[in-house]
């Protein structure tokens, strides 16, 4: 059976034995219009959408832990069941969640559990997502996730609804859903905070992608000598106690919110660590354009 789980939710494959509850969400008119389906009429109708529409092999009911009883879906399409891509290595990311659980942050977990899954074990490439004009809360969700628009096409047709509407594109590719991974991971441990009259911490941070995989991050430690540190080195220092010394990206987020390159002493530090290849070293620059550079740029000559 198909299962993931997050933090609150478990995302699991939908049952008969859901066409009640998904009968009690589905009818009201302010879910499925909006998204392009008509309210539900009745149990055998949840039923028959269980059995024909919700069945498919990436298709997950959402459940609140610890109860188990569906309160949405979210799905990625994959070939063959979207109209976006004629890929297999791409899909469609699609959803909807019952009202009385708007706005408590449960789509973009689901969503961003299923787009893993997308991304790691089916081997995506890139994940499309759309919404209709007017549709201000699936348009946010796809924000925070990190799609990025493409296009708006107008008399789009809505067969279930038997109308035209304005539909909105965009996708998020696997190595954008990387960045973002890592600019989540610095800005979660990024609080500046004053420890004593001698000690300031956290105001820049950092998150290092390593060659396996893993991320790691750090932050600033600026004292009234030479004792502190900064972010990269510190998110370094902990990629090393874990036993791993090769370093794919780093994301690093100044006190303005904005990314930032290493200064010369962390640069140095990682031409050390990796004095063959360290130029293939991918840094950040500005998330929102998604402009990176390599740090053989920032270092094309080494003193040694």
């Amino acid at each position: 059976m198909r299962y993931l789980e997050t933090g609150r939710l478990i995302l699991r494959a939908w049952q008969e034995a859901d066409a009640e509850g998904l009968y009690e969400y589905a009818r009201c008119p302010d879910v499925g219009p909006i998204a392009g389906w008509p309210p539900h009429q009745s149990v055998e109708e949840s039923l028959d959408v269980i059995r024909h529409v919700l069945c498919h092999e990436a298709c997950f009911a959402i459940c609140l832990k610890p109860e188990n009883r569906p309160i949405g879906t979210v799905e990625l399409k994959l070939n063959g069941h979207t109209d976006m891509t004629e890929r297999d290595d791409e899909c469609e990311l699609g959803y909807w969640l019952a009202k009385p659980f708007w706005g408590q942050g449960i789509m973009p977990e689901a969503a961003a559990e299923l787009i893993r899954y997308g991304f790691e074990d089916l081997g995506m490439r890139r994940i499309w997502c759309g919404y209709y004009e007017g549709n201000t809360k699936s348009r946010r969700v796809q924000e925070k996730l990190g799609f990025r628009y493409q296009w708006t096409t107008k008399d789009v047709d809505v067969p279930l609804m038997h109308e035209k509407r304005t539909g909105h594109v965009s996708s998020l590719t696997r190595d954008e859903w990387v960045w973002k991974r890592l600019y989540d991971a610095a800005a979660a441990v990024r609080q500046g905070r004053r420890i004593s009259d001698y000690v300031d911490a956290g105001g820049v941070a950092a998150a290092i992608l390593s060659s396996s995989g893993n991320i790691y991050t750090g932050v600033c430690v600026d004292t009234c000598s030479t004792l502190g540190i900064c972010a990269e080195r510190s998110a370094i220092f902990s990629m090393l106690t874990a036993g791993e010394s090769r370093i794919e990206r780093v994301v690093t987020i100044m006190s303005s919110g904005a990314c930032g390159t290493p200064c010369g002493a962390c640069r140095e530090l990682m031409v050390q660590l990796m004095p063959e290849d360290y130029r293939e070293i991918e840094i950040m620059l500005d998330m929102e354009s998604g402009r990176t550079v390599k740090l053989g740029e920032l270092t094309p000559q080494w003193w040694i």
